[in-house]
């Protein structure tokens, strides 16, 4: 599983067996995580992060949203 960024506490991630879905990333903080698609930058899935905290969260994807793409693109190839 690539780690694609770290900020701060959250390590961004995807895993390299998920090649059937569109673009999307894991986030971790301790022991919490959350999945967000990238196209556009939606929450998929969240484990026990705050409501606040998903949204620094969300604004954090949004900020760095190419870099993930391309990181995802570069790993498992364009998107088509």
């Amino acid at each position: 599983m690539p780690t694609v960024l770290r900020l701060g506490p959250y390590r961004f991630y995807f895993y390299s067996h998920e090649t059937s879905e569109p673009p999307h990333i894991h986030v971790d903080r301790d022991a919490l995580s959350a999945k967000f698609w990238l196209g556009p930058v939606t929450l998929a899935r969240n484990l026990g992060f705050s409501a606040v905290e998903l949204r620094r969260v969300q604004s954090l994807l949004v900020e760095h949203n190419q870099e993930l793409l391309d990181a995802w693109d570069g790993y498992f190839g364009a998107r088509g």
